[in-house]
């Protein structure tokens, strides 16, 4: 049927005189009728056309907004997976009692999130049959990580590296990694230590609030604990050397000085401090002092500011310690119960911990500065703690707040290549010589690794 219609049209269009059938048909569609243009008049000049209007400049928050979102963001300390843990909070759920959920990771622009494997000292001073001891407390919270991530593959995905990370940005994803807050966790083992590097841990807290049986702490409170090994024991120092083999970065935050010195004295790769600011700014045992900023960059690494208001205010340290002369004694009984996090959080707000005075996002900035100024700028990016404080700057109540910081920064002059060193660049360098540290040893894992006890 479809050829004798072509026949036909064929044999008209021949017949009125439409030249070559073939031609005809294959010839393109033609052009349509133009209208006639008028010659112009002697000597006259075509006028030009009109420039575009000129694009009016980005305002510094439209500024702060394209950079935030090209960049990768990393924030190396949260504190969610206690929530996780022990109330059953699900990131996909938002609860309005939490800083951390899915929506308001994706608003605040995160590539990547170190959940905290936070092991209280509890767990290495009193064991019991129920709770376990610090490495079971590890072990648990390391699968409600993996629980999350199962839950929501469509937003999170495990990352045990620097080129994961990367790859997480440009699927869309965001990057959930494991750091182990409080050396307890590995009870002593450096057989411990090397399971917990292959479930996905890649940095560990040397300490926690107490000393352990390696490594002094610097506390929680005005004053450091007594020293019990005045820094690192010969085993302490054989868990930093094991740590830097395997590729799992040294962790500073929460040590004594006399630690931090040890762990300088000894290091071969990058360390870090991943929720820690500037003792300068800040008189804190918990901070960072100029000549640590120093030693710490010498190493390649990075210290990572905590967001915290009592790390970072000093009049809010005086508010904070007189709260603690009040009522120190009802909060300490209330963890010795073995009360939650939470619970223990709640009750101190109806003492009145949220009446404590509220510190400007500056002041946050002006500890990035100070570290950039003292360690220099490729040695500071962000350790917020968000879900493991009471009180952090005005606007930064949530994770959603951390493009607040971005705009700051801009404010301030800097530039958009060091704004994206602080917001995630620089951790991805030190966390990419760690592992070219590691794989340069030409080690195995388990095969070569340290078989010492703790002395």
């Amino acid at each position: 049927m479809k050829r004798a219609v072509r026949l036909v049209v064929v044999a008209v269009l021949a017949a009125c005189g439409g030249g070559s059938p073939a031609a005809t048909l294959n010839a393109p569609a033609p052009w349509p009728a133009r209208e006639p243009v008028s010659a112009p008049a002697p000597g006259a000049v075509n006028a030009p056309e009109a420039p575009p209007p000129p694009t009016p400049p980005l305002t510094l928050e439209e500024r702060a907004t394209r950079l935030h979102r090209a960049a990768i963001v990393v924030d190396t300390h949260d504190d969610i997976t206690s929530a996780i843990l022990e109330d059953g909070f699900d990131l996909g759920h938002p609860s309005g009692k939490t800083a951390t959920d899915l929506p308001r990771m994706r608003a605040g622009g995160v590539t990547a999130e170190f959940f905290s494997i936070y092991v209280d000292a509890r767990f290495y001073e009193r064991p019991s049959s129920r709770e376990g001891g610090g490495a079971r407390r590890a072990l648990d919270m390391i699968d409600i990580t993996y629980q999350q991530i199962e839950r929501h593959p469509q937003d999170l995905v495990l990352a045990t590296s620097a080129d994961d990370i990367r790859h997480a940005k440009q699927d869309g994803k965001i990057a959930v990694l494991m750091g182990i807050e409080g050396g307890y966790a590995i009870e002593d083992s450096l057989y411990a230590l090397r399971d917990f590097y292959r479930l996905g841990v890649r940095y560990m807290t040397l300490t926690h609030a107490t000393n352990n049986d390696w490594a002094d702490s610097s506390g929680m409170g005005a004053t450091p604990p007594k020293p019990r090994h005045h820094g690192l024991s010969g085993f302490g120092e054989e868990v930093v050397r094991e740590m830097q083999r395997i590729g799992m970065l040294v962790d500073v935050s929460h040590v004594s000085d006399e630690t931090i010195d040890d762990v300088l004295r000894i290091a071969t790769a990058p360390i870090i401090a991943s929720h820690s600011s500037a003792r300068a700014l800040c008189d804190a045992p918990r901070n960072l002092s100029d000549e640590e900023l120093r030693g710490i960059a010498a190493t390649g690494g990075v210290v990572m500011v905590n967001f915290f208001s009592g790390y970072l205010d000093p009049g809010y340290r005086t508010a904070m310690h007189a709260f603690f002369v009040r009522h120190g004694a009802e909060l300490a009984a209330l963890d010795k119960k073995g009360m939650k996090l939470s619970e223990i959080h709640e009750a101190a707000m109806k003492m009145g911990a949220g009446d404590l005075p509220k510190v400007p996002l500056g002041v946050l900035v002006d500890h990035i500065e100070h570290i950039a100024k003292v360690a220099g700028v490729d040695h500071v990016g962000l350790g917020s703690d968000f879900d493991g404080v009471d009180s952090m700057p005005q606007g930064l109540e949530g994770i959603d707040g951390l493009p607040k910081i971005t705009v700051e920064l801009l404010r301030r002059g800097w530039s958009d290549e060091d704004v994206k060193k602080v917001l995630g660049e620089n951790f991805l360098r030190a966390f990419a010589a760690a592992e070219t540290h590691a794989r340069s040893t030409k080690t195995t894992l388990s095969g070569a690794g340290s078989t010492r006890h703790v002395d």
